[in-house]
Order: C-alpha cells, then structure tokens, then sequence
C-alpha cells in the first residue's frame, strides 16, 4: 500500500540517476588551475629573487692559526717542502708509535687539459725508481718461439715463457702475468691478444718489444707502475718511512718527473697538486718548488696556427696509449 504506483518517480531521484556528463578537469576543478598557475608564477619570482640578489660576501681565509686547537676551514691548508714533509711523517710515526716500516704514498692531482677541448687521456707508466723499498719482484711473461731466446729468458728469471699456445690460455684467464714481453718475430701472431691485454700489449713505445731479452726483464721485474685513477688523480706508493729522507726525495722526483713527461712542456705543468702521506698519517700538502722539473715554455708562433694543430696530433695519440 505504501509503495509508489508504476511509473512514478520520486522527487530528486531523476537527478542521482541521471547519468553524469563528461567535463574537465579544469572545469570540474577551476580552482586547482588557478592554484598551479598561481604556483609556477611564485616560483619563478622566488628564481628571480635568488638571481637578482648579491653573493654572500665570503669571509677570507686566515693564514696560519694562532693556537695548537683551531677550525680548519677558516685557515689556508698549510704548504710544506719536501724534506720538512718527510722529517713530519717520521716524527708522527714515533709520536703515534705506529710500524716504523709502513710505505709512503703520494696522491698527485693532474692537470689534463691541453689545447681547446683536448686532453691528456688516462695513462699509466712503469719507472726504475733509484731506491727500491720492496722485495716483491714482478711476473714477467716472455712471448718467443726460439727456443735459444726462450733458455735465456728462463735463466734471467721471466716467470712464463711461451709461443702462440699461450694465447687460448690467456684468452680465459688460465695465464696471468704483470707484464708481457715479446721478441719482433711473434709480434704479429699476438694480435687476437690486443684488445685483452690493452695497456700491457707488447709495444716498443713501453719497451716491453725488442731483441733484448735480458734488458727487458730486468726492467720489468723491478719496476715500479702507477695508473692514473678517476681522470685526474695518481696514487701509488714510492718508499718506506725507516728509509733515509734523500731515498725518499728521490723515488718522489724520479716518478713526478716521469708523470710530467706525458704532457708537452709548452702547457702548464700537469702536476697541479702533490700531496704525501704514509699508510697511519694525515696528508701533507708539498709545496710544488724544486719537485717539478724546470722547463722553459717555447712560445707557440702565431703566423701558422694550422701547424702548429697538425704538430698536436702526434703528441695526442702518443699520450693516449
């Protein structure tokens, strides 16, 4: 009885039924338009406030503290020479009663950039340096199918000695050495080793390619190597902490004069930062004077600046290897 008859509808219920017509976002929400636009406009205010206003006018940095306790960041890192650096390492280690014969490493950060947007690339380099601080001894391989050659590099102490077989052993990492040597006659059978060895290929510029077999091995199982790491940046050790200051100097110079050779001398040094620690020690920051080798800049003729671009060429392709 209280039910509605056929066909009537209640009052309101035709417009909850009704079917909702599509509409925007924008429409549906005028007011969230409004908010994002009124956003991006304060924000691009707040952009231009920050560039319109001045730089914080840094405090300069203080010379040389006063006291023994002081906040590092007011104060320019101290520069020290190179003999003073080393009597400081030393003093630390019987100050701190660390190991008297942990090593000496030095961290060089290099200048890379040559002319426009070339640079030096990523190298590394093997030296003889004039005071050797380890009795580890290097794995020397031998590529050679003579087997007169192959006697002689056995008895001056190459650790693998080989022809052509070597190569599949190689390929999967069954043989590994620390350098590879190799007489002109096998080069050209090396070269599906070319892309696996890389930097450690047999080449002449590296003077690990030659006839002289005892010459090369006796250069490579002693020397020292040192890569360039991260772009820019060397670290390697170089001494001993208990050997004597002039050791240390030397081994130090013997391998920054060799670094400075893989950059033409008529750009700035490509030693820009030498910094020298030993393995328990904080950093000490070298003053550059007297370490680097003294060069005179030879200035570049302007008349032909064509030339001079095809004379960089070389240099480049030699420094990339």
């Amino acid at each position: 009885a209280l039910a509605p008859r056929c066909g009537w509808v209640l009052p309101g219920l035709e417009q909850r039924l009704a079917v909702p017509a599509m509409v925007s976002p924008a429409t549906a929400r005028p007011y969230a338009a409004a908010a994002k636009t009124a956003k991006k406009d304060a924000k691009r205010t707040r952009q231009e406030k920050i560039k319109d206003k001045p730089p914080p006018r840094r405090r300069p940095l203080l010379t040389k503290p006063v006291d023994d306790v002081y906040l590092t960041w007011l104060y320019k890192r101290p520069s020290y020479e190179l003999e003073q650096a080393v009597g400081m390492l030393k003093k630390f280690q019987e100050l701190d009663f660390t190991y008297p014969k942990q090593f000496v490493y030095i961290n060089v950060f290099l200048d890379m950039a040559l002319q426009k947007k070339k640079k030096v690339d990523p190298f590394s380099s093997s030296v003889t340096l004039p005071h050797r601080f380890t009795d580890e001894v290097n794995k020397v391989l031998v590529f050679t199918e003579n087997e007169q050659e192959a006697e002689i590099a056995r008895e001056h102490g190459a650790a693998i000695v080989g022809g052509v077989e070597l190569i599949k052993w190689i390929l999967e990492d069954e043989v590994q050495a620390d350098f590879y040597v190799a007489v002109p006659a096998i080069i050209p059978k090396l070269i599906p080793l070319r892309n696996k060895l890389k930097r450690k290929y047999p080449s002449t510029r590296r003077n690990s390619l030659g006839s002289d077999i005892p010459k090369m091995l006796q250069f490579f199982r002693e020397c020292h190597e040192y890569t360039v790491e991260d772009e820019n940046i060397i670290k390697t050790r170089i001494a001993r902490l208990d050997m004597p200051t002039e050791h240390i100097i030397a081994n130090l110079k013997t391998i920054i004069h060799d670094i400075c050779t893989f950059k033409p001398s008529n750009y700035d040094p490509i030693v820009r930062r030498l910094v020298i620690r030993s393995a328990t020690s904080e950093g000490l920051l070298l003053n550059l004077d007297g370490i680097l080798p003294q060069v005179q800049k030879v200035e570049e003729k302007e008349e032909k600046p064509a030339v001079d671009e095809d004379q960089q060429t070389p240099v480049q392709e030699s420094i990339s290897t």
